[in-house]
C-alpha cells in the first residue's frame, strides 16, 4: 500500500484510508462486532494504516468497536475520531441532540473517546460539524491546549467553510479537512481545494463511492431499510437513482478498459487529484474492503483523466446529497 503526506504536515498514512462508521451506524442494523474486528485486523494486513470512526457513530459503540479491533497493533495505525455533538439521550431516538463545540465540552469527549478508543492519544480530532454558536478561535485553542497536553495529536475540521478554515487555522494549524467529495458531488474543487493546497492542509474525502452508489450495484429498483440513512436522502429516491446511471456508465466504460471495476476507477480518479488527498471508503464485507484497496494499483493516465472530465461534464447529477435540515451544517 502507498503512503501519502496529509498537507504539509508529519502525518503519513496509507493512501486509501476505512471509514468504519457503517459497521456499528447508519446503513442498517449495527454489524456483528467480531466479524468487524476481524475486518478491521485484515485491513490492517493489507496495509491499512488510517482509520476513521466518531462518537456519534453508534453512538459511541464504533469508537469501542475501533479501539478493540485495533488495540493489538495500535503502534502501526492512525486513528481519527470526531467531536461536536451533544448526544442523545437513549429516549430521543436520535444520535445527537444539538451541534456543542463549547471547549469544556470538548475536553470531556477527548478524555471518554481515548478511553473507548483504549489509547492513550487520539491522532487526529476533528471538529464533525461547525458550531455557530462557539467561534472557532475557541475551538481550535481547546484542541490546541488538547495537543499542547499530549492527548491529541493532530487537529482536523469536517465540513467547514474556507473561511472558517482560515480562523481556525491561525489560532491551531488544521491538518486535514474531511469533506465528501467524489464523481458525484465535485462542490470541494469551486473554493476548498484551492484554499487547502494554499494552507497545506490535506483532504480527506468521506463517501467517495457516493455511499455505494459508485459501486454500479444500484439501480432505480433499489430500496433502503429504515434503519439504513440512505432512505432519507434525495440523492438515493428511485428518480435520482435511475437518473444518476448515466455516471455509472462512464465508470463502467473506462473500468473494462482498465480491467478494475467502477469502484476502483472511482476511487483511483479521487486518488489522481491531489496527491495529500486520502478517501476513507467504508465497508463491512472483505472482498469488498480488498477490492477497494486495489484502487491504489490502477493507473490513470492523463488522457483518461481528460476522457473522464470531459464525459462527467455533459452529465447532470440529480438529488441533493442531504435533507435540508443536514445540508445547513454543511459549508459554514
Amino acid at each position: 500500500m502507498q503512503i501519502r503526506r496529509l498537507g504539509r504536515s508529519n502525518l503519513e498514512v496509507s493512501a486509501l484510508g476505512l471509514g468504519c462508521m457503517g459497521m456499528s451506524f447508519s446503513y442498517g442494523e449495527p454489524k456483528d462486532k467480531k466479524e468487524m474486528m476481524t475486518l478491521l485486523r485484515a485491513a490492517v494486513d493489507r496495509g491499512v494504516t488510517f482509520f476513521d470512526t466518531a462518537e456519534v457513530y453508534g453512538p459511541y459503540t464504533n469508537e469501542e468497536l475501533v479501539g478493540e479491533g485495533l488495540k493489538p497493533v495500535r503502534g502501526r495505525v492512525t486513528i481519527a475520531t470526531k467531536f461536536g455533538f451533544r448526544i442523545g439521550s437513549a429516549s430521543s431516538g436520535t444520535a445527537w441532540e444539538r451541534l456543542d463545540s463549547r471547549p469544556e465540552h470538548i475536553q470531556e469527549v477527548a478524555d471518554a473517546s481515548l478511553k473507548r478508543l483504549r489509547t492513550d492519544v487520539i491522532d487526529l480530532f476533528y471538529q464533525h460539524r461547525v458550531d455557530p454558536a462557539v467561534p472557532i478561535e475557541d475551538v481550535a485553542g481547546a484542541v490546541k491546549e488538547l495537543i499542547e497536553a499530549g492527548k491529541v495529536r493532530y487537529f482536523g475540521l469536517s465540513e467547514a467553510g474556507v473561511e472558517t478554515i482560515r480562523r481556525a487555522h491561525a489560532v491551531q494549524p488544521v491538518t486535514v479537512v474531511q469533506s465528501e467529495y467524489s464523481l458525484w458531488w465535485r462542490k470541494p474543487e469551486a473554493g476548498l481545494i484551492p484554499a487547502l493546497e494554499e494552507l497545506g492542509i490535506g483532504l480527506v474525502p468521506y463517501s467517495p463511492l457516493g455511499r455505494g452508489f459508485l459501486t454500479g450495484k444500484m439501480d432505480a429498483n433499489t430500496r433502503f431499510g429504515k434503519a439504513d440513512f440512505r432512505s432519507s436522502l434525495p440523492r438515493f429516491a428511485p428518480e435520482a437513482l435511475k437518473a444518476n446511471q448515466k455516471l455509472i456508465e462512464l465508470l463502467g466504460t473506462l473500468a473494462k478498459k482498465k480491467k478494475a471495476t467502477p469502484a476502483q476507477i472511482a476511487l483511483a480518479w479521487l486518488l489522481a487529484q491531489k496527491p495529500w488527498i486520502v478517501p476513507i471508503p467504508g465497508t463491512t464485507k472483505l472482498g469488498r474492503l480488498e477490492e477497494n484497496l486495489g484502487a491504489a494499483e490502477v493507473e490513470l493516465t492523463c488522457g483518461d483523466l481528460e476522457e473522464m472530465e470531459n464525459a462527467a461534464a455533459q452529465i447532470p447529477i440529480e438529488g441533493n446529497r442531504y435533507p435540508e435540515h443536514l445540508e445547513q451544517l454543511t459549508g459554514r
